[in-house]
């Protein structure tokens, strides 16, 4: 299989990695034609690096891995080397200015494509690039299922239609990952710190099921396994950027959760859901 990998960050090269352990060709496509090294790991040959959008023409599978705030201006660019294939989006995120989720906008400036999946669930990049056992939940119909299984077949995935829930998911535990880390510093004891945790995620699943998800969605490797390593690990990028924000420090990079965390206010607002904690936190950013 000739795997398209949009996006040569940290997850993205992880995941050319992955499936070209799996014997796949995979084209990583990178703005600049750079890619993340990883210490210790050369880049096998079956990985080809180019800034040029047009070799991902012929390939049977899109994984699309752009930060979500680059989501759009990315799809825009891929539109005119769209050739019918199955687009897996691997991004966990919504659009801060108008709250919509990475499908929606993949609707908006991809239309023709009638195949398109999410990937989610709890992977740290360095541990799946090295080959660490990490599982997903890969959302999506048949066509994408099957893709996804042959792109990822050294992958534990359990599979689902709940394209929703599942990106709900992705964005709900980067931003109560934020709110965690902000959480240790700021709160007066473990006991508040858990109280804020819980209603923050019960929030992210009262948006969902508004939304369409499934209850079940929340409870599997894209909803409590995400929420469990991204939001009590110190290596979470999100994580480390709540514990910055709460002692007035500037986070390193590109902290998702502030983008998911407008993007989820924006949604609920749209939908009248009471998010009382998100709203807090977004205060706090505001500082």
């Amino acid at each position: 299989m000739i795997v398209g990998i949009i996006g040569a960050g940290a997850w993205g090269t992880a995941l050319a990695h992955i499936s070209a352990r799996g014997g796949n060709t995979v084209r990583l496509w990178s703005y600049d034609g750079m890619y993340k090294e990883f210490e210790g790991l050369e880049l096998p040959d079956n990985i080809h690096i180019t800034s040029d959008n047009a070799i991902l023409k012929n390939t049977d599978v899109w994984l699309v891995v752009t930060p979500a705030a680059y989501f759009r201006e990315t799809l825009k660019k891929m539109r005119v080397v769209y050739n019918g294939q199955p687009i897996i989006i691997c991004t966990k995120g919504a659009e801060c200015s108008s709250g919509e989720f990475m499908s929606e906008i993949l609707a908006t400036e991809i239309p023709e494509c009638i195949d398109y999946g999410v990937l989610s669930g709890p992977q740290f990049a360095a541990e799946v690039a090295r080959g660490v056992p990490t599982g997903s939940m890969l959302a999506g119909n048949a066509v994408v299922l099957d893709a996804g299984h042959q792109a990822l077949n050294k992958m534990y995935l359990t599979d689902t239609d709940d394209i929703i829930g599942t990106q709900v998911c992705g964005v709900g535990k980067n931003a109560v990952a934020l709110i965690s880390g902000y959480c240790s510093i700021a709160c007066s004891g473990e006991n508040e710190r858990a109280m804020l945790f819980t209603r923050a995620w019960n929030e992210v699943v009262n948006l969902g099921l508004a939304m369409g998800g499934q209850l079940r969605t929340f409870l599997g490797l894209c909803g409590i396994g995400d929420l469990f390593l991204s939001a009590t690990s110190a290596t979470s990028r999100n994580y480390s950027g709540g514990v910055s924000i709460a002692r007035g420090q500037t986070p390193d990079g590109t902290v998702e959760g502030i983008f998911a965390l407008c993007g989820l206010l924006a949604r609920a607002r749209d939908l009248g859901i009471e998010t009382p904690v998100l709203d807090d936190m977004s205060m706090h950013l505001k500082k």
